[in-house]
């Protein structure tokens, strides 16, 4: 499965892309600098967001310090092993560059092995890449890369099997889709400190129609929900038997994070038996939860930490006055809203 690809900003995608050293297996660009917030001045006024995926990240950065050394901070002069190295053994196995000027724009760049994207796509080692591929984004490049392409479709449908756990019988295609983009938010810090805390509706609420064309198909195709599209409303068989399938298909993390919090000391039972015992738990909802914030925190913690390296304090400390900034902003809209 390809994920669809929307085609505005196409020329200045192209030329962005074109100061980069080519052999992407993926590249994409995400976030508010491509897709509207509601509340929020026009995409223009936001910085862009892209990912590169690359099978040889030594190679890579080999030839993007030669043409682009300025991205980098003080790292680069330890060489593009020793960048590897740091991309791919701490955080969650991305390397950003930020606060780039690129053709007359503002850019941020990660870059992250094929290898390292695959994992986290089928397993949610982090939920950090995964969770931005949950929301609608803008497919630059997407190789024939047959697991890459099935694993991009398994992070898909896992995203759309967790929510369903977390909702109730009957919901709402708007109330779906703030749980899926919700995810990759649940237990990152930066939600407490430097982002709007209204952001992921603020996704949802101006995005449902590229929500919509990223999981229709799976929606139409899954046989435990009933999709009334036309009222955009779904019914869901939340019975034990219902729930524990649904279980036994969440990515492995997530259900090593739930074993975690279910399995009583000197215990170990195998999985199945949890997952079996947690299908019938009416907090099974808040179980889900509190295992997703849990692999999200930890990523989220490590990779800002690993961020403050790969950016340079300079920068590390504007981006994280503008994120405060947007925050800001957001409690002001909210506080206006209330007494209005």
């Amino acid at each position: 499965m390809s994920l669809p690809m929307l085609q505005s900003n196409s020329g200045l995608m192209r030329r962005i892309l074109a100061h980069f050293p080519r052999d992407l297996s993926l590249a994409f660009a995400y976030g508010s600098g491509l897709f509207g917030q509601a509340g929020h001045p026009g995409p223009i006024n936001n910085m862009l967001d892209f990912i590169f995926a690359v099978d040889d990240p030594v190679t890579w950065h080999t030839m993007n310090i030669m043409k682009n050394p300025r991205h980098y901070s003080f790292l680069r002069f330890f060489g593009p092993k020793h960048v590897s190295k740091i991309q791919n053994n701490y955080g969650a196995g991305i390397y950003y560059n930020t606060l780039v000027p690129c053709d007359n724009r503002i850019i941020k760049y990660g870059v992250v092995s094929t290898g390292t994207l695959i994992e986290d796509l089928l397993h949610w080692k982090n939920l950090y890449i995964a969770g931005r591929l949950h929301k609608p984004v803008k497919i630059l490049i997407q190789n024939e890369n047959g697991k890459l392409q099935a694993a991009l479709a398994r992070n898909l449908k896992s995203a759309v099997i967790t929510a369903f756990l977390m909702l109730p019988e009957s919901f709402t295609e708007e109330e779906l889709y703030v749980r899926i983009a919700g995810l990759s938010y649940s237990g990152d810090f930066r939600m407490i400190i430097g982002e709007d805390r209204s952001k992921v509706m603020n996704i949802v609420s101006a995005n449902m129609e590229n929500f919509q064309r990223l999981y229709n198909n799976i929606l139409q195709d899954c046989p435990q929900v009933v999709y009334k599209q036309q009222l955009g409303k779904l019914e869901l068989d939340k019975s034990p038997e219902g729930q524990f399938n649904q279980l036994m298909a969440l990515p492995r993390t997530v259900q090593q994070e739930i074993t975690r919090l279910v399995d009583q000391p000197g215990k170990n039972r195998d999985v199945e038996e949890i997952l079996l015992q947690v299908a019938q738990d009416p907090d099974c909802g808040s179980l889900i939860q509190q295992s997703v914030s849990g692999i999200v925190k930890s990523s989220s913690l490590t990779q800002s930490a690993k961020g403050i390296l790969t950016a340079g304090m300079r920068k590390t400390v504007t981006y994280s006055t503008k994120k405060l900034h947007k925050m800001w902003r957001g409690w002001r809209r909210k506080s206006s809203e209330h007494f209005c």
